[in-house]
């Protein structure tokens, strides 16, 4: 009898450690997002969310608004939060300022600026051209919107300079991301460069019209993508692993669905937009064709970023491709 106690205990003690090791393995992971804004550019995301793609991978995402890719950064650099959402531009930054422990880039969303031009009046013949000798407020110097702004510009053949009276476009740098359209609509600036849902806003307001999309003017480039740090990545490789299946399935949804479809399951991120409101920036952003149909980082693209970087003279060295994008999370998640 004892020896049947014994080998009945010791199975009840396998079967506990098993069913134990299960468990463990099925729990919910908590995940920090940083993002840089909450916009519908960013869709993907959150259908991702709110069709619970996340929760069928085991993680439960908390977002948190930087508001700027300089402010998300910082989040990701503290370990306030695990992953960054922002454009890639950001981790560029600070390989190159020699840190240990840098931010990769795992899994791209947008593949072209989501900011709009919003002018003061209604402007249905707008041109680039129409904008020498005035006043943009552009965002901070050294972001994505601003250099991609800039870079849309220039290649318009307009010349950059505080000296609207010859001719020149004066873009405004000095302005916080998050304070753009309320300096606008206080007054400040001829025109003003928005993402959605803001642009829309004012334009429904009454204090702004959406005269030009940054993005289908300047092409395609890695615009928002998300990234951990190096540690991070080493030693956590299954969490991100699943955060990039999900977001290929959001990915997806939203590449073979309508703007009708895809409205009433993203609203709750955007209880202060009207369906009617939603269906059409999300058609907007499926006008200029601004999201990736899958997460993979191409190295083309990131280079094509880096020539937009060095035209706004903010980039001296170009870190290699490898060292900042890791594309074994996409390559397994779109098998």
């Amino acid at each position: 009898m004892k020896g049947l106690r014994r080998s009945l205990a010791l199975i009840t003690a396998l079967i506990l450690t098993v069913f134990s090791a299960g468990c463990s393995d099925n729990q919910i992971k908590d995940i920090k997002v940083a993002e840089v804004t909450h916009s519908i550019f960013y869709a993907p995301q959150y259908v991702a969310l709110e069709k619970g793609f996340f929760g069928d991978e085991g993680l439960n995402v908390e977002l948190i608004g930087a508001q700027g890719a300089d402010k998300t950064m910082a989040a990701l650099l503290s370990g306030e939060v695990q992953i960054g959402f922002m454009g890639p531009e950001a981790s560029i930054y600070v390989y190159n300022q020699g840190s240990k422990d840098y931010a990769v880039n795992f899994a791209q969303v947008t593949k072209r600026d989501g900011s709009f031009l919003v002018s003061r009046k209604d402007e249905p013949n707008f041109k680039f051209e129409d904008l020498a000798g005035k006043e943009v407020i552009g965002g901070r110097k050294g972001g994505v919107p601003e250099m991609t702004l800039e870079y849309v510009l220039k290649n318009n053949g307009l010349t950059l300079g505080e000296d609207t009276k010859s001719g020149a476009v004066n873009v405004r740098t000095d302005i916080q991301f998050a304070a753009m359209g309320g300096a606008f609509t206080g007054g400040e600036g001829d025109y003003v460069t928005l993402f959605e849902p803001v642009a829309t806003s004012l334009e429904k307001a009454g204090e702004g019209y959406i005269v030009a999309s940054i993005g289908k003017e300047s092409g395609e480039i890695p615009y928002t993508a998300y990234c951990a740090l190096n540690s991070y990545m080493k030693k956590n490789p299954e969490v991100l692993q699943k955060f990039t299946n999900a977001l290929y399935k959001g990915q997806q949804f939203v590449q073979n669905h309508s703007a009708e479809e895809i409205a009433p399951i993203i609203a709750p991120q955007f209880k202060e937009l009207s369906n009617e409101d939603l269906i059409t920036v999300i058609n907007r952003y499926k006008d200029i064709d601004a999201w990736c149909s899958e997460p993979m980082l191409k190295e083309d693209s990131l280079n094509r970023l880096m020539d937009v970087m060095q035209l706004a003279g903010e980039l001296d060295q170009r870190p290699e491709y490898d060292k900042i994008v890791n594309t074994e999370f996409a390559k397994n998640a779109i098998k």
